[in-house]
């Protein structure tokens, strides 16, 4: 495990133009919803890129924190922490203001018979929180979800697409980024939607799930055939850079990987790692939900990570006996039940 740990540190250290950005940006960061798959390794990424940096700059996460020994963890690496219920408004109302968010809170899984919190916590919450955090600057996360699905050969769908959501996740989803962009416009205040489709880690995500199949010879469905993915890390930096290109109206960018990947090929790099052979089932329907993420590339480089890489670090993790979120992404889903 210690071989593991090590992979993770040298794989989670910031960039020198993360550290070069985080000196650019004034004041402190505050993480909404900080308890989630990406919170806990962005927060840790923000602190160490102001340490390397040489700064002075609070970096806060605010959760219900239901676990004491995550919020413990987050502690001792250097990130303040607030307990909240952000649907409390009293509690919400009670957070310091900060001049930098990244607005993390949403809800997916689950969502298939518990619309009603479903649509709180992804429309009406955003409503609270930009109007809280008028005079900040907000990186809020959204989703491809709320792009229509398109041919594999398309390059995918780019920041000007009309969304055509399908299923009450995806349409609640939609809802968020148009309150966000609503309350950029009534308060002028600099806000960035940040469209991600798909983070990729060690313990969870599209690589992960289709090297779990492959290794356990579980039959992998085609009908979604072809993806985008991007290393979490380098989701994570352009979070946190995206607050230098916050704007009102708010700025939509969509963020990904620049290859349209094919599952198939996935499958089998990670058969000639375990000597398997991989199993499918079900024929692909031409088409997917994909981005083009090249003005991302424009602002921010293409991802440090590439994806031989991550398949190489992902079969290492998982023949290695890593531990893993158990968190699927449903990334096959076509009919928007989550």
């Amino acid at each position: 495990m210690k071989e593991l740990r090590a992979l993770e540190d040298q794989l989670t250290q910031p960039s020198s133009v993360l550290i070069a950005d985080i000196q650019k940006i004034e004041g402190d960061i505050m993480l909404l919803g900080i308890g989630g798959k990406m919170g806990v390794s962005m927060g840790k990424l923000a602190v160490a890129a102001i340490k390397a940096a040489g700064i002075h700059k609070r970096v806060i996460g605010v959760s219900r924190f239901s676990d004491a020994r995550a919020r413990q963890e987050l502690e001792d690496s250097g990130i303040e922490t607030i307990s909240c219920d952000l649907l409390e408004d009293d509690q919400l109302q009670q957070l310091p203001d900060v001049k930098n968010i990244i607005y993390l809170a949403g809800f997916k899984f689950g969502s298939v018979g518990n619309e009603g919190f479903t649509w709180a916590m992804n429309a009406y919450l955003p409503g609270r929180v930009a109007d809280k955090f008028k005079n900040s600057n907000i990186v809020a996360f959204s989703s491809g979800n709320v792009l229509p699905f398109v041919k594999v050969t398309s390059g995918g769908v780019s920041e000007e697409t009309t969304p055509e959501p399908i299923g009450e996740y995806a349409q609640s989803t939609l809802g968020r980024e148009r309150i966000f962009e609503y309350f950029a416009k009534k308060n002028n205040t600099p806000t960035l939607i940040y469209r991600l489709n798909y983070a990729v880690d060690f313990r969870y995500g599209v690589m992960m799930e289709i090297a779990k199949s492959v290794l356990q010879e579980k039959e992998i469905d085609l009908r979604t055939e072809n993806v985008n993915v991007i290393w979490q890390g380098d989701a994570n930096e352009v979070a946190i850079r995206s607050l230098l290109h916050c704007q009102s109206p708010a700025k939509m960018l969509n963020v990904t990987g620049p290859e349209t990947l094919s599952i198939k090929w996935i499958a089998a790099q990670f058969g000639e790692k375990f000597n398997k052979s991989p199993k499918f089932i079900y024929e692909a329907e031409g088409t997917a939900l994909l981005n083009n993420a090249s003005e991302c590339h424009r602002l921010f480089g293409y991802p440090r990570v590439t994806v031989r890489e991550i398949i190489d670090i992902t079969a290492t993790w998982l023949m290695q006996g890593g531990e893993e979120f158990g968190k699927e992404t449903h990334f096959q889903e076509r009919r928007g039940k989550f």
